[in-house]
This record gives C-alpha cells, sequence and structure tokens, in this order.
C-alpha cells in the first residue's frame, strides 16, 4: 500500500528561519561588534532599548552603527474580535537575526568601553550574542 509523501518540516505562516546568516556576518564599519549566536525576531524596541544603553555608557564618545533594520511587520486582530474579516492591523516591527549576523558596530573607543557599552547592549535583546575584534585591529 502506498503512503503519502511525508515533508521534513511543517510550514507555519510566519516563516521559517534556518541556517547562518548569509550576509552582514563580517565587521563593515566599526572596530568591534556583537555578533548573534541565536535565531529569533528583535523588535524595534529592543533596537532601541540596546542603542540608547550603549552610547549612554559611552557617553557620545565615538560611532555606534545599527546594523539590523525591523522591516517586518507582525499583525495582530483586536482582543474578543470573530474570525474571518481579513488580515490584522500591523502592532510592530521586528528584523529577523539569525546565527552570525552582525548587529552592532563601535568605532572611536577603547577595547575596554566598547567591551562594556556593547554587554550592555547585549542585555537588552532576546539572543545570545558574541563580542568581536576586527582583525586589523591593534591595541
Amino acid at each position: 500500500m502506498l503512503q503519502p509523501k511525508r515533508t521534513k518540516y511543517r510550514k507555519t505562516q510566519k516563516g521559517r528561519m534556518k541556517g547562518i546568516a548569509g550576509r552582514g556576518h563580517q565587521l563593515s564599519n566599526g572596530m568591534f561588534g556583537i555578533k548573534s549566536l541565536d535565531t529569533s525576531f528583535i523588535t524595534s524596541r529592543q533596537i532601541e532599548a540596546a542603542r540608547i544603553a550603549a552610547t549612554r555608557y559611552m557617553k557620545r564618545e565615538g560611532q555606534l552603527w545599527i546594523k539590523i533594520f525591523p522591516d517586518k511587520p507582525i499583525t495582530r486582530k483586536p482582543l474578543e474580535v470573530r474570525m474571518g474579516k481579513g488580515k490584522g492591523a500591523p502592532e510592530y516591527f521586528v528584523a529577523r537575526v539569525l546565527p552570525g549576523r552582525i548587529m552592532f558596530e563601535v568605532a572611536g573607543v577603547s577595547i575596554d568601553v566598547a567591551k562594556e557599552a556593547l554587554r550592555l547592549a547585549a542585555q537588552k535583546l532576546p539572543v545570545r550574542t558574541k563580542f568581536i575584534i576586527a582583525r586589523d585591529y591593534s591595541a
């Protein structure tokens, strides 16, 4: 008897995020950065909280680059609304982050200041991160 063909995965409406980052995985502007080790959606509010934490610690010295952009809208229907009647309104925006993606870069400050500023920024994000240094950096 023939069995129906099984697929390897279940498709979801939010899309699948698998694999590692194919782009944005090398430092391009700064000497220091934080790299994602997990897959996640990062909201615009989380990105802004991380930016504020890092710039506040650096006391507006140096420069900070945000290398991710929240371009995916997440929609919701209001509470106690019946099924049907189309898709809900956009509630907030998220950035897709894959392992290996560089999220923030810093230049113009010492390694100690950069490490602490990016550590404070990483605390605001829902992914595990790693502090990275450019190859051509000389102390």
